[in-house]
């Protein structure tokens, strides 16, 4: 099957690309309202960008012509968020804070997840999440053409589960060694978006050593 994206209208395109670019992780962001409450919604046209400077990225679309969502409006306004990445136990929860509500509800008050102080950091993080980042708005770029912008966020702050890491010995080429940190992926359990109402988990993992 070939399909020719000239024929296709916007709707088809979407539902076409989230079916086929997968898995895709899920940023789970947590952003201020000017009234003081707290925000969170998932965005899963999301990356990281590079590390130098430290630099993440997801896409935003709006709620209607010239209105942006929640998330882009509290971060234009207060340049401080948090990145969750969920864990597959948080499903129905991400689902949950997808929903369309107006900006001044906070979507915390239906999905029961507690908050707690990200040390370090001036936004807290949730308390389930195994992994938070700690972003400053680095950028906020329109996309030519489209309802959406690209939020460039600065990552200060990584929070990840004592259980979830560990300090490993790492022995070089020429017999040096050093610690290095390592993250077990399965302990985390991330929550992959598929198509539709779809999503996805950690199944086999490899290791398939880079060639030197």
């Amino acid at each position: 099957m070939i399909l020719s994206t000239d024929s296709m209208s916007p709707e088809q395109i979407y539902h076409t690309t989230v079916q086929t670019l997968l898995p895709r992780p899920i940023a789970w962001v947590l952003t201020e309202h000017e009234s003081g409450h707290y925000n969170l919604a998932p965005f899963s046209y999301f990356t990281a960008i590079s590390s130098d400077p430290a630099l993440l990225m997801f896409s935003v679309g709006d709620k209607a012509p010239g209105e942006g969502k929640d998330t882009k409006v509290n971060i234009a306004r207060l340049p401080y968020f948090t990145v969750h990445i969920p864990s597959f136990r948080h499903a129905e929860a991400v689902t949950e804070t997808s929903r369309t509500l107006p900006a001044e509800q906070s979507e915390l008050q239906r999905i029961g997840l507690q908050l707690t102080d990200f040390e370090g950091f001036s936004m807290p993080r949730l308390a389930d999440c195994s992994v938070a980042f700690g972003c400053s708005l680095h950028d906020i770029q329109p996309v030519k053409g489209a309802p959406q912008s690209m939020v460039f966020g600065r990552v200060e702050h990584i929070y990840i589960a004592d259980q979830c890491a560990r300090n490993e010995v790492v022995t070089k080429a020429d017999g040096s060694s050093s610690q290095r940190l390592t993250v077990d992926a399965t302990a985390i359990d991330p929550l992959a978006r598929l198509g539709g109402n779809q999503y996805g988990r950690l199944g086999e993992t490899l290791s398939v050593p880079r060639p030197r």
